[in-house]
């Protein structure tokens, strides 16, 4: 039997990279799927490269009240959630002489505040059983030159899902974190030969991840195979962050 039968998924951030993959996956395991995009066209396309009945949902992860209309959209057709995906997310570099309030708030915004009232608002939803993976990175617990506040949002991830532990475990509701390292996604395709070389370099596996990889290991965090793992960081980046 296919693990996520009769369950119901909203990857918010689902229509492209990673969060896609995540999604393709739950559908593929027999998951009613919900996916969030701040574009309606990625959202459409996303939901019909799902199949399966998927459904896309605009939203912008940096806004609650568009984070509860996703929650409600899945409410009406479903009325329920059994996993939730909170990907969306922001990187861009900057040292620290050139970060600007712009550049701090919006990654913040996205990467953090996103996930806070995503998991927020979809609490209602959501029963004893359910489980929750904040889409992290290995970059929480590393120094990645120019990639501070980056590195500072997904250390800010972790640490919510330690708390969020603590306070929904009584509840039946399982949170933790998969943390990928350098992944093929379609903006590291954009990233130049040298700059790819030396993100492979040190990875002892010599690859980047898939996003299939990051997918499964986001599945097994989902479904009743995990049942006892709570406030976990699941690293799948090759060992880059392990050795």
């Amino acid at each position: 039997m296919a693990r996520m039968t009769n369950k119901v998924a909203l990857v918010v951030g689902g229509a492209k990279g990673i969060g896609l993959a995540i999604a393709e996956r739950l559908s593929a395991e027999g998951a009613k799927v919900f996916v969030t995009s701040r574009r309606g066209d990625d959202a459409e396309a996303a939901a019909n490269r799902i199949g399966h009945g998927a459904v896309g949902i605009v939203a912008d992860a940096g806004l609650p009240e568009d984070l509860a209309k996703a929650v409600e959209t899945v409410r009406q057709h479903s009325g329920w959630i059994d996993a939730l995906v909170l990907n969306a997310g922001l990187s861009e570099p900057a040292p620290i002489g050139e970060i600007t309030p712009d550049h701090f708030d919006r990654h913040f915004t996205v990467n953090v505040r996103g996930m806070v009232f995503g998991l927020q608002a979809a609490l209602p939803a959501m029963a004893s059983g359910s489980a929750v993976v904040l889409v992290g990175s290995i970059a929480d617990s590393g120094g990645y030159a120019t990639y501070g506040t980056y590195a500072a949002t997904k250390a800010a991830v972790r640490s919510y899902a330690r708390t969020w532990t603590a306070e929904l475990a009584p509840k039946g509701i399982r949170v933790n974190v998969v943390a990928p390292g350098p992944t093929e996604t379609d903006m590291m395709a954009a990233v130049p030969d040298e700059m790819r070389a030396a993100l492979i370099d040190p990875i002892p596996m010599g690859r980047m991840a898939r996003p299939s990889e990051v997918a499964a290991a986001t599945l097994f965090l989902l479904s009743d195979e995990a049942s006892y793992i709570a406030g976990a960081e699941l690293c799948v980046d090759g060992g880059l962050g392990q050795v």
